[in-house]
């Protein structure tokens, strides 16, 4: 792992870029999902934006004469991509077909908290400022899932919690036990695996795609494509690579106010006092939870 700051104390151009993606344009991903899914069941929506981003970024590193991944790189991908793409953003895209997506997001919120726990497998105690941060965030997510959004739909709040579990093991394991190639190669390689799993997600589930294909849907779908997955996600990729997990994870307490404002004033989405309540109980842990991890 490289040292994400420079000599004289301050963040590097690249990571300072790579967290201004992640914070800003996957708050809005989400909502571009929610169109998209006009048109597109949900594992095949997200099995088609990866493995069109994953062959395009595969096809620019042949360009540039970057090594193919080895097995073990490839083996290492597949269950990567299986776990954050496959059981992470599939169960994400499952569960926005009935909860609105601010409310998925602020729940994805407590993937840093997730983060931490899965971190104690590999001897990794957190401090207690990150216990007290991850406590207020578990706090506010059980008060989130009691609000209307969530009790109306268990299906989707079953799909987002495994969704977030399998997020936040694959991250870990891709930092500590399953490294993938180096550079946007591993990137490349990691989002074609993680297609693969969703289009056999797809088929085992019956999916398929009926009635026209809306224009909104088709430009959420390549928003997905280009900002989501070839900016976005290979942004956080790097940060999970060059970074510690604190600043990797650090777009969760930026998201959920970008995803709720979008999805009030261009989804139609309907958020009560009470569930705004509970998210900014989420982000109050988050943020202390990752000030946890620089204090350390």
């Amino acid at each position: 792992m490289t040292d994400e700051f420079s000599r004289d104390g301050r963040m590097s151009p690249l990571i300072v870029a790579c967290l201004a993606i992640t914070w800003a344009v996957w708050g809005s991903t989400y909502l571009a999902i929610k169109f998209a899914l006009w048109s597109f069941p949900p594992f095949f929506l997200m099995a088609s934006r990866f493995m069109v981003a994953g062959g395009l970024l595969l096809l620019w590193t042949q360009f540039r004469a970057r090594k193919m991944p080895t097995r073990v790189q490839w083996r290492n991908a597949a269950l990567v991509g299986a776990l954050m793409l496959g059981g992470g953003m599939g169960g994400t895209a499952y569960s926005e077909q009935t909860v609105p997506s601010g409310l998925v997001v602020a729940f994805i919120a407590v993937v840093p908290a997730l983060i931490a726990l899965a971190n104690l497998l590999f001897g990794i105690k957190p401090s207690r400022l990150e216990v007290i941060g991850i406590g207020i965030g578990i706090a506010g997510t059980l008060l989130l899932v009691r609000g209307a959004g969530f009790s109306a739909s268990p299906v989707g709040l079953a799909a987002i919690a495994a969704a977030s579990i399998c997020w936040s093991l694959g991250s870990v394991l891709s930092q500590r036990r399953l490294p993938l190639a180096p550079g946007a190669v591993g990137f490349a390689s990691e989002m074609i695996c993680g297609g693969l799993c969703l289009i056999i997600l797809s088929w085992l589930s019956g999916e398929r795609v009926h009635g026209p294909l809306l224009p909104q849907a088709i430009w959420a779908w390549l928003y997905l494509i280009v900002f989501g997955s070839l900016i976005a996600f290979s942004a956080y990729m790097m940060l999970l690579t060059n970074t510690s997990a604190a600043i990797a994870s650090s777009y969760s307490f930026v998201n959920p106010v970008v995803a709720l404002v979008l999805g009030i004033a261009f989804g139609g989405e309907t958020v009560t006092r009470y569930e705004w309540m509970s998210v900014g109980i989420v982000v109050l842990g988050v943020t202390v939870l990752v000030l946890g991890r620089q204090v350390e």
